[in-house]
């Protein structure tokens, strides 16, 4: 028998494999530095583009929080600067820069500090003047200084009205009030006409009324302080009274009863002020400091600082 051919097994070697030809990739061509594109920006994280709107959210709830638990300020007067400031202006601005469109000359008039009593004719049936004349002050004045109005005592008898009024720094129309806040280096705002002024027929407009008998001029000669006098052009309108319901306003305790040509007949609709153009001129102050103290008891010097008032406010119309 032959022998048996033995054939090797080489499974178990590792097995050779031919080399892969790989192609060669030619290198990239070096850029010049000024060709070089710039690196973005790194874009800004979340808390940084939201920044503003956290500041802001931040801010009212800090201000919830002090009016909940009661940790905020007010004067002898009830006013109350931060609600003020934060909440009573931001609401009344829109209605001073958009609908009114109030333009202000004169603003150099108003002292950048110490006392100062501003007297503004009164118009337009329902007070926005006052509040009107409280946002330019404010707004535009380079101190930002606040206005403390002098209001009349049906303000504090309404319900609401009267909380809002004190918040804002309004005050009763009392000489004792208005020389406190004048001593105190407050700009104070008198509006002399009263409810004669602002309750007279749109037949009458932009003719003054009776400034009074000039107890203004007494407690701003006791204070020392200058007078402002103050046009407010274009509130006469917004309103027009062609009419007066005498009987329903003395059953209601009010001066007057308004009939305009949208009230009451549209009901509250009709209640909408008409977007007339405002303008608000300051004049020159009429210094007090020069006079005795008993020059408050002159009634030459009553007499003669209202009908100078008048005529500066009836040149401005």
């Amino acid at each position: 028998m032959a022998d048996a051919k033995v054939i090797p097994f080489d499974e178990d070697r590792p097995r050779r494999r031919m080399p892969r030809r790989v192609r060669a990739v030619p290198a990239p061509e070096p850029v010049e530095p000024e060709q070089a594109a710039p690196a973005p920006e790194p874009a800004a994280a979340p808390a940084e583009r939201g920044d503003g709107w956290d500041r802001r959210i931040a801010g009212g709830l800090a201000f919830l929080r002090r009016r909940i638990t009661g940790e905020y300020e007010v004067d002898d007067f009830g006013y109350d600067k931060e609600l003020t400031d934060q909440v009573l202006m931001s609401l009344m601005r829109p209605l001073y820069d958009k609908y009114f469109r109030v333009e202000v000359k004169g603003i150099e008039n108003i002292p950048a500090e110490g006392g100062a009593l501003i007297v503004a004719n009164h118009s337009g049936t329902l007070p926005l003047d006052g509040l009107m004349l409280q946002v330019a002050v404010h707004d535009h004045h380079p101190a930002e200084r606040h206005l403390r109005l002098l209001a009349a005592d049906l303000v504090f008898m309404l319900p609401v009205v009267n909380e809002l009024a004190r918040k804002a720094g309004h005050t009763l129309a009392c000489a004792e009030d208005a020389q406190r806040l004048l001593e105190a280096g407050e700009l104070v705002g008198v509006m002399p006409e009263g409810f004669k002024g602002i309750g007279k027929p749109f037949g009458d407009r932009y003719k003054l009324q009776r400034f009074g008998r000039g107890g203004f001029v007494s407690t701003a000669l006791r204070a020392g302080t200058p007078i402002v006098p103050c046009s407010i052009v274009g509130a006469e309108e917004i309103y027009p009274m062609v009419g007066n319901a005498k009987t329903l306003a003395r059953l209601l305790g009010v001066p007057y009863f308004p009939i305009t040509p949208t009230f009451p007949w549209l009901g509250p609709l009709g209640a909408v002020p008409l977007p007339t153009k405002w303008t608000i001129q300051f004049g020159e102050p009429i210094p007090t400091d020069g006079y005795a103290a008993e020059a408050a008891e002159d009634p030459m010097l009553f007499y003669n600082p209202p009908h100078l008032l008048r005529e500066n406010t009836q040149h401005t119309h």
